[in-house]
C-alpha cells in the first residue's frame, strides 16, 4: 500500500477491569471487527501481580489477531508477557529513558504533550509515535479540541506518527482522521456496549474507508 493510499488506523485502549478473562474476551471480540493496528493495556489501579496476569493472558490474543500489544508503563510486565512495545504516559525524561533502554527491541512511544514545545521535546527523542491525550481521556463524545489542534499541527510538519485519543462516540475517529493523524485511539467508544465491540470496530473502519482522507495526499 503506497503512502497516499493509506488512511488513519485504529488503536484500542483496553477497558478498565482486573478480570483477565473478561478483558481477553472483550478485546478478542473487538479484534474480530476488522483492522486494528495495536492495543494498549493500561495498568489502571491493578497491583503488579494482577496486571502481570492480565497482560500474559491478553497479549497473545492481541498478537494472534495481527495487532501489536503495547503495555503502558511497566517494562518488566512487557518483557514477561512478550508484548510488542511500551507506552509511556509520563514525561519527556521517562520516555527518553525507555527509548534508550528498550528501543528498537520494543516499540516505544507515548506522550503527555499538552502544548507544542513539549511535543517537540518528545519528538527530539525519536519515539515510534507520540500520543495526544490521556488513555482514560474519553470523557465526552468528541475528541478533545486541544488534542485535535495539536495533531493537525504535528501531522503537517513532523514525520513521527501520532495517535490521538478519541471520544466516547466511535465517529470521533473521523474528526481525528481529518487532522492528518495516523491513528485514533478508542476505549469506551468500543467497549462500553458489551457484545457490540466487533460491530463497532467494523462500523468505524467502514466509515474511515468511505470518508477518511488519504495520508500524504
Amino acid at each position: 500500500m503506497s503512502k497516499n493510499e493509506e488512511r488513519l488506523r485504529l488503536v484500542l485502549v483496553a477497558p478498565e477491569s482486573d478480570d483477565a478473562d473478561a478483558v481477553a474476551r472483550m478485546i478478542g471480540e473487538a479484534l474480530k471487527g476488522g483492522d486494528v493496528a495495536s492495543v494498549i493495556l493500561p495498568q489502571y489501579d491493578m497491583d503488579d501481580t494482577r496486571f502481570q496476569k492480565l497482560a500474559e493472558q491478553v497479549v497473545p490474543v492481541i498478537q494472534q489477531a495481527g495487532a501489536a500489544a503495547l503495555i503502558s508503563g511497566d517494562s518488566r510486565v512487557a518483557g514477561r508477557a512478550r508484548a510488542d512495545g511500551l507506552h509511556i504516559a509520563g514525561g519527556v525524561e521517562q520516555l527518553g529513558e525507555a527509548i534508550e533502554k528498550h528501543a528498537p527491541k520494543f516499540i516505544v512511544g507515548g506522550g503527555n504533550a499538552q502544548e507544542r514545545h513539549r511535543a517537540l521535546e518528545i519528538g527530539d527523542l525519536q519515539p515510534d509515535y507520540i500520543f495526544f491525550g490521556k488513555l482514560d481521556g474519553d470523557i465526552k463524545p468528541e475528541a478533545h479540541p486541544k488534542n485535535l489542534a495539536l495533531a493537525e499541527w504535528w501531522a503537517s510538519m513532523v514525520e513521527i506518527p501520532c495517535i490521538v485519543m478519541g471520544g466516547t462516540d466511535p465517529a470521533s475517529a473521523l474528526a481525528i482522521a481529518e487532522t492528518g493523524a495516523e491513528f485514533a485511539a478508542l476505549r469506551l467508544a468500543v467497549f462500553a456496549e458489551p457484545g457490540r465491540a466487533a460491530a463497532i470496530v467494523q462500523e468505524v473502519n467502514a466509515l474511515l474507508d468511505q470518508k477518511a482522507p488519504r495520508l500524504g495526499s
